[in-house]
């Protein structure tokens, strides 16, 4: 079979190469954002403040040996590339521990009193008097460089729950109040403030068989319809229901004190092992646009989170990629959010290769290898049995990460179980979504690097985002269908840059 590949070089307009010769061989992401050292989890909900997007993120620099996280910070202005600026909130330098996940806001109003645009963070920390989960206040006057803690007291005292936790704060222009989303166990607890300091319960909204949720999240979108819709979402536990253990959301109505679901039952943001504590945000200052977001995850999993190659590089923590998320409703009537990598990360384009039409039965290795790319292809069948690609695969073929949509199951997925991995008990080997099998075509765009895939299936209501382990050395890419001839079009493979 000839295959006609077409290349194009971008790097001869770039002012500045990167020499890869030069890197020692590395486990680091190329294009994710990683701790720049020790451990890092649950991103903190960006804000954009004098032309910046500024992230914090829970922090350990006593990793592995020490516990207690603190807030560290970075800036971006395109959401890929990103300086650090060190820690923001320190571990215990108050009465009240170490700080947690929480969420912070440019006070435009001065409602606090700190200042017009003082950065407030309202943070989770454990109580001295038994370790209670109360939320605390920290203010920064310096643009959020660093904060300062407003009182040892806390301005939201634990109600008598074992979970009260990572508070979501966002400013209500209808009722022109602060609401918070509080994550309560099973159930996500509302409260309103008009000054971030005195806070009063709403409402409770009770969620069933997705553990205890995390994380909460709360906002409001513009459909493609038209139609507006607030969506709240939480980092949730489905797996004892057969569902991911990532972002689920609800759309409904929220009347500024109580949330009111279209349907009980929640999507899911996201359907790999691999895309937790996710935060959305908005893009730029624009708070009038509301026909979409931004979202990232912290890539990993509280069923293995300390297995990874990084450690022995000294550091264990990764991001996803920033996502472009928006809100659509198609001919089921019901609203879902959908999701693209951003438009900012073909910046990082080195070299394409491209590959018009690939007819295949069985198995086709092209001629082009990487381990740092994004990867679109449309691929048609009539009668089929699996089909998709193998990935990061090793020269002999027995090591490889398998992309693709199993018909006779009616899932796509993504399986990992034939490289290296982090879930050491051999459960979590391959993640599921639906796929209507019907419609017998899909557009696959895959995001490659050192240490994860993301996948984005279709119009991307359907996403799987997972770690990985391959070998340095395996890059191999191959195309493949079993029990019939499937038909690759439209191979364009983009590979990045490594971001210094």
């Amino acid at each position: 079979m000839t295959i006609e590949l077409e290349a194009y070089d971008a790097r001869k307009n770039k002012k500045k190469e990167t020499n890869v010769s030069h890197f020692k061989p590395t486990s680091r992401a190329s294009y994710h954002f990683t701790s720049p050292d020790k451990w890092k989890n649950d991103p903190q909900r960006p804000i954009y403040l004098d032309g910046k997007y500024h992230y914090y993120y829970l922090y350990n620099r006593d990793y592995p040996n020490g516990n207690g996280t603190e807030w560290r910070h970075a800036v971006s202005t395109d959401l890929v590339h990103w300086k650090d600026e060190g820690v923001a909130i320190p571990k215990y330098t108050n009465q009240n521990g170490d700080p947690w996940t929480g969420s912070v806001v440019v006070d435009d109003k001065n409602t606090a009193g700190f200042g017009k645009e003082a950065v407030v963070a309202i943070v989770t920390q454990p109580s001295a008097d038994g370790g209670k989960q109360e939320q605390y206040l920290w203010y920064s006057t310096n643009k959020g460089k660093t904060f300062k803690s407003y009182h040892d007291n806390p301005i939201l005292p634990n109600p008598g729950t074992a979970n009260f936790r990572d508070p979501k704060v966002i400013w209500d222009h209808q009722t022109h109040k602060w609401v918070m989303a509080m994550a309560e166990g099973t159930k996500i607890g509302f409260y309103e403030s008009h000054n971030l300091k005195d806070w009063h319960y709403t409402s409770s909204f009770f969620t069933e068989n997705i553990g205890i949720v995390e994380c909460p999240d709360l906002y409001l979108m513009q459909a493609n319809d038209g139609t507006f819709k607030w969506v709240l979402g939480a980092s949730a536990n489905g797996k004892s229901i057969g569902k991911p253990n990532t972002y689920a959301y609800w759309t409904g109505n929220f009347n500024g004190k109580a949330f009111f679901p279209d349907h009980n039952e929640p999507q899911w943001l996201d359907y790999g092992f691999d895309w937790y504590g996710a935060v959305t945000f908005e893009e730029g200052k624009d708070s009038d646009k509301y026909n979409l977001r931004y979202a990232l995850a912290w890539m990993n999993n509280w069923d293995y989170p300390h297995n990874t190659p990084t450690l022995k590089e000294g550091f264990n923590g990764t991001d996803s990629i920033v996502r472009q998320i928006k809100l659509k409703q198609e001919g089921d009537r019901k609203y879902h959010l959908v999701s693209q990598p951003i438009e900012a990360l073909n910046q990082l384009t080195s070299s394409t290769d491209t590959v018009k039409q690939i007819k295949v039965n069985g198995s086709t290795t092209l001629q082009v290898t990487g381990d740092t790319y994004q990867l679109d292809t449309d691929i048609s069948w009539s009668e089929i049995n699996n089909v998709g690609l193998r990935l990061r695969e090793s020269t002999n073929k027995t090591r490889h990460v398998d992309v693709g949509v199993f018909v006779e199951g009616q899932y796509s997925y993504v399986n990992r179980a034939f490289t290296g991995q982090p879930d050491k008990s051999k459960r979590y080997l391959e993640s599921r979504a639906p796929f209507d099998v019907k419609k017998k075509n899909v557009h696959l765009k895959i995001l490659v690097d050192k240490t994860s895939i993301e996948v984005f299936i279709d119009d991307g209501k359907i996403v799987l985002s997972n770690e990985m382990f391959p070998e340095i050395n395996d890059k191999a890419i191959t195309l493949f269908s079993e029990g019939g001839t499937a038909i690759f079009e439209n191979v364009v493979i983009k590979h990045f840059n490594i971001i210094k």
